[in-house]
This record gives C-alpha cells, structure tokens and sequence, in this order.
C-alpha cells in the first residue's frame, strides 16, 4: 500500500507486526566533510542553510571525525573521503541507502549533489566488498532522496514520505518499490521544509519524534503519533529549530542527535524517550549544521 489516506495507513500500520527487518542498521557509513562550503543550489530549496561566512571547515572535520569515533562505539562505522566537487556529500543517507544485499542509489534533485552519486568507490564498496546488487534509482527523472525524504520503520515495514522538490509522488513510488515496504504514507511537508528526516525520527520501531510544524496537514501528524502510541513524542518548536526530529537509532537502547538539538530537549521529552527505553547521546555538530542538516543526514545505514 503506498497512500495519501492516513486512515487507511494508520489502519494498516497498526496491523502489521515488527517481524519485516530489523529495527536498526548492523553499519553505517559516512562521508567526510572535505572541501566544506556552501552549496548554492542546495541552500535554494534548504532554509536551514547557513551564509557562506558561517562555514568553518577545520571546525567541520574536527566535530565530524568526533561523530565517527562516537558512533563506533555502537556498530562499526566506515568514513569515505569528501571532495570539493561535491560539498554537501557529508549528508550520504540522502544519495544511499540500503536493504541486505543490495544498495539503492537515489536521484538527487540538485546536480550538485547528482555527482554524489556516481562516486565509484561507494558502489565499489557495496558490490566488491559486501557483495551487494545495485537498483539505481539515480537515472531516472522524479527525484527521491532516499532516506530524507523517506523515514522508514524497518522493524514494520513502513514509510513515512514527505513530498517537497526533493521527492514527488512518483519518486515516492520508486522508493516504496525499492525499499519493499508493506506501507508508505505519503504527505505534504510544510512550506519551506525540504525533507522528512528533518521533522520526523522513528526510532528502533518502538517510538517516533515528530515536529507538527513541519506537516502541512495536521492529521498526518495524528496519525504518525497514533501510530507509535503510547511513544509518538511531539517535539516543541524550539526542539525542532535545534535539529531534535534529526535524530536516529543505531541501537535498541539510545537515540543519537546533535549537542545542540540535545540542550534544546524539553523535560516532557527526556521523560518520554526515557519511558521508550531511549538513553540521549549526542555528539556537537554546530559547524556541520551550518550546512542546513545535522546528525541524522550525516549517517547512511547498512542493513
């Protein structure tokens, strides 16, 4: 089922069962933040985007080598080098994501980040190395920009698709099909948000993070806090402006978000992620966010 109805999903969704996959990645990769600069194109359609004087480079590498060496301390976690060429390239989850056995490679909207997804070693790494298939998605014409525009429930089977310039409906299709997924709902985002990741985090199967400001419909966000009930967690809008809906699961027992999205949390949150099972780690990625994502974007899963 892929959808707009959210009465029809939010009916599917709660009759499907956590037995699709498993909940969370056993790797994940990054990109490096080399060559960190504005990208104009990107910053078109992306109002988190910093000016080009706010870009700190050295600041950048330092804070990313950190969220490497952090998150390694939950699952082994690869660095492939950056390029000048391709400066939004340290937001990978975007160009490339994964189901076991094979690497799905998105279409990017903006041909600046279009270059991201040629890149050989990465496709070499998949194919040569773990053994995966590719279903490439990059050569087709309807943007899908994977895993931010899509937030999948892996432990259900299920998509949540936020439609923007960066995926429209039949990317949002593409996608459904690639992932295999037993449901996809599709929805509006806000005007001025660019991907789902940004306002809406399911975290391990069990619970989600949702920004309300980030949905153009209303229902949809009931329907996604009805769907992890008694853990569907609407975040403030200071949460949200902190990157807090940015936020991911590598392990059943924590949730990682930036240092900044972090001291934005508001005691109701910490009190609910506490009763979802969920210790808050966090890592500071300022500099990085200056760029216009943050600790989710910078991490591609590996299941």
């Amino acid at each position: 089922m892929i959808t707009r109805d959210t009465t029809a999903f939010l009916r599917m969704a709660q009759a499907c069962t956590p037995d699709f996959g498993t909940a969370t990645a056993r790797a994940a990769f990054l990109v490096a933040p080399d060559g960190f600069a504005r990208a104009e194109e990107s910053a078109s359609d992306n109002r988190y985007m910093h000016e080009g004087s706010d870009f700190d480079p050295g600041c950048a590498n330092r804070q990313h080598h950190e969220l490497h060496r952090a998150l390694s301390s939950e699952l082994p976690v690869v660095c492939f080098p950056g390029d000048a060429d391709t400066p939004d390239a340290l937001f990978p989850n975007n160009a490339f994501a994964t189901v076991p056995g094979r690497l799905i490679i998105g279409r990017m909207r903006h041909a600046v980040r279009q270059r991201e997804t040629t890149r050989r070693d990465i496709r070499d790494f998949f194919t040569q190395v773990l053994g995966c298939t590719i279903e490439d998605l990059s050569r087709q014409s309807h943007p899908c920009e994977l895993t931010g525009s899509l937030v999948i429930d892996r432990a259900r089977g299920l998509g949540y698709c936020g439609l923007s310039e960066r995926c429209d409906e039949t990317g949002a299709a593409l996608m459904h099909a690639a992932f295999g997924l037993r449901a996809t709902l599709m929805f509006d985002l806000a005007p001025g948000e660019y991907h789902a990741n940004v306002v809406l985090a399911v975290l391990a199967g069990r619970a989600a993070l949702v920004c309300p400001q980030g949905f153009a419909d209303p229902r949809v966000v009931e329907t996604i806090v009805a769907a992890y009930a008694p853990h569907g967690i609407v975040l403030a809008a200071q949460e949200h402006a902190a990157f807090a809906g940015n936020a991911i699961a590598l392990c059943g027992h924590s949730v990682w978000m930036s240092a900044s999205a972090a001291a934005a949390l508001v005691p109701a949150t910490h009190a609910a992620l506490d009763r979802a099972g969920f210790q808050v780690r966090s890592v500071a990625l300022d500099a990085i966010e200056a760029a216009g994502g943050s600790l989710r974007c910078c991490v591609a899963e590996i299941f």
